[in-house]
């Protein structure tokens, strides 16, 4: 991987694995303009990897991110209407590129997350958070919209829940963000990294072209009606069938084995094809 420096994150890579930790615990991770900009280079990085596999995200310290800087939001009370709108779509670039990031990408929600730390953890496919985690879109008690990390925080939870949430600006706790759907399990902050690993494991299992494919499937179908969304998903298989990732996947299920982009972690116990009904079984 390609060695650069960042202020205001960090990167570090185990394998087919990258983990990006936004790292200013001193204020909480909270992001500016310069943490944004790093973020979106960093993952135009990682996007040119060709053997990375999966992106874990999260916060240095006690914290996952605070939101907005203070000091950052004080720069804004001079800009003008075009300053303001050239910094909020660099914000909402970088969310549409985590969002459609090609591999998937894990948040690992080791603190609160507040304000535009919540719309990072609706762009990430998976969410892991500890018990003691708090969740807020508090930007109208300061007279502000949670505008640009919207559309995702909509499509997790569904309008009903970003309803009260945005208009409340309410705290929520770890078990209410996990039964809204914004976080996908939730976890004792010593079972963090376990629970991480768990989902990291099952994610290199699989076919990395097939994960990508599955995103953007996910992205685009719900935006279709029914007459487009066949023919569409009819060729997304059948280009998949015949790849080289299809090919090799097929391949390995009818000759029991297991296909070359396995990575088995060493606590995976075996897995193998039921011979009576032809499907893989993971025990």
């Amino acid at each position: 991987m390609s060695d650069y420096s960042y202020e205001t994150v960090r990167l570090s890579q185990s394998g087919v694995v990258a983990r990006v930790t936004l790292h200013r615990p001193d204020i909480r991770n909270a992001f500016n303009d310069t943490m944004i900009g790093e973020l979106r280079h960093l993952f135009a990085v990682l996007r040119q990897e060709a053997e990375l596999r999966v992106v874990v995200l999260t916060g240095a310290g006690s914290s996952f991110c605070a939101g907005a800087d203070i000091n950052w939001m004080r720069k804004m009370l001079a800009y003008s209407y075009e300053e303001n709108l050239e910094d909020s779509m660099a914000l909402a670039d970088l969310m549409r590129e985590i969002y459609e990031f090609p591999r998937p990408v894990i948040g690992r929600i080791n603190g609160p997350a507040i304000g535009g730390g919540t719309g990072l953890v609706a762009v990430c496919d998976i969410a892991v958070a500890v018990e003691t985690a708090v969740f807020s879109f508090s930007e109208v008690k300061i007279g502000l919209v949670p505008a640009c990390i919207s559309p995702y925080v909509i499509r997790k939870v569904g309008e009903r829940h970003a309803r009260e949430f945005f208009l409340t600006g309410e705290r929520l706790r770890a078990a209410k963000a996990r039964s809204c759907g914004l976080v996908n399990q939730v976890v004792p902050p010593e079972e963090l990294d376990e629970e991480v690993g768990r989902y990291v494991d099952t994610l290199v299992s699989s076919g990395p072209c097939a994960l990508s494919t599955c995103k953007q499937m996910i992205r685009d179908v719900p935006l279709m009606d029914l007459e487009r969304a066949g023919p569409y998903t009819a060729d997304m298989i059948a280009r998949q069938r015949v790849s080289d990732e299809g090919q090799e996947g097929m391949s390995a299920f009818l000759q029991r084995r297991r296909p070359s982009w396995w990575i088995e972690s060493e606590s995976e116990e075996d897995s193998w094809v039921d011979e009576s009904s032809g499907t893989f079984h993971d025990d």
